[in-house]
């Protein structure tokens, strides 16, 4: 599914440069699930960045579905990342005062859906991420983080992107609704979803499938879950 070919991102301030990412090669293939782990500053964002279209590497090939996503426009990046990709942020990013339901079906009004087949398609989404019917039509802020959250799942769902990206999707949770969340990503992935998970969290590292481990913008291993003698890098 993606090929990310000699990846490399400088950000420039003035004469400073910061070299982001280092020439990184790899590939994830449909279905995987797969955690980008590493210290703060190793990259992790970055890539996450770059496998999400929200930025472009300085120089190097990012290949999506063999089409190469670092020769797109502005306006192309944006139709890609809208029918393409399903984003799951750490800050949740729901509006507070719509309710549950239109929170998700947010991202299919933009897309100009009918009334008719996007409240469908929300309900279906819901119902994928396991969130209780019995709160559809609350506010947002009036739900529990572990619960915004699963909306927030529910809302990357509803598009049926090729690919679910994951930011610290558990990062302003408590342990126990963390494992809620990690949960309903992991049966996402049972039922074929390709997942990648930005996250310096070891116990959820520890739930994906593959590793890649990020040290100053360097790919310092790439291995199964079970064989990663990386997990060691991420705080407890």
């Amino acid at each position: 599914m993606i090929e990310c070919q000699n990846i490399t991102k400088i950000y420039k301030n003035g004469e400073i440069e910061t070299h982001a990412l280092k020439n990184i090669s790899f590939k994830i293939n449909d279905g995987e699930f797969v955690a980008i782990i590493g210290p703060s500053g190793s990259g992790k964002s970055t890539l996450m960045h770059i496998l999400g279209c929200l930025d472009t590497p300085t120089s190097g090939e990012y290949i999506f579905e063999g089409k190469n996503i670092s020769k797109l426009s502005d306006d192309e990046l944006a139709e890609f990342r809208k029918n393409k990709i399903g984003f799951i942020f750490q800050m949740f990013n729901l509006l507070p005062r719509a309710t549950v339901l239109r929170n998700v079906m947010l991202p299919l009004i933009y897309a100009g859906i009918s009334p008719q087949k996007r409240e469908e398609r929300a309900k279906n989404a819901l119902m994928a991420s396991a969130f209780p019917k019995e709160f559809w039509h609350h506010f947002s802020n009036q739900l529990s983080g572990g619960m915004q959250q699963r909306v927030a799942i529910a809302r990357a769902l509803v598009n049926n992107p090729k690919i679910i990206l994951a930011d610290e999707p558990t990062g302003n949770l408590d342990s126990k609704t963390g494992d809620i969340v990690i949960n309903t990503l992991i049966d996402l992935n049972k039922k074929g979803h390709t997942l990648v998970i930005v996250t310096h969290e070891l116990y959820i590292a520890k739930h994906a499938k593959r590793i890649i481990a990020l040290k100053d913008g360097e790919i310092i291993e790439d291995t199964a879950a079970e064989k990663s003698k990386s997990l060691k890098i991420i705080k407890e």
